[in-house]
C-alpha cells in the first residue's frame, strides 16, 4: 500500500505549475516555427510566381502585337 501513495497524494502546486508552464512554453515555440516556417513557404512561392511573370511580360512585349492593327484610325 505505501509504495502506491505517490500516486494516491496530487502533485503539489509548484509541480504542477512548472509542468504547464513547460508545455506552453513548447506549444508555443512549435506555434511559432510552424508559422514562420508557412510564411518563409509563402515568401518563396511568390517571389517565384513574381519572377514567373516578369518573365512572361517580358515576352509578351517582345510579341507582335496584333491589337495596334485594328486600334488605326
Amino acid at each position: 500500500m505505501s509504495k502506491n501513495l505517490p500516486y494516491i497524494i496530487p502533485a503539489t502546486p509548484s509541480e504542477v505549475d512548472e509542468t504547464f508552464g513547460a508545455y506552453q512554453t513548447t506549444h508555443q515555440f512549435y506555434h511559432e516555427v510552424r508559422e514562420r516556417s508557412e510564411f518563409r513557404r509563402h515568401c518563396d512561392w511568390y517571389y517565384t510566381t513574381a519572377m514567373q511573370h516578369r518573365q512572361e511580360l517580358e515576352r509578351m512585349r517582345g510579341e507582335l502585337n496584333i491589337f495596334r492593327w485594328f486600334r488605326r484610325s
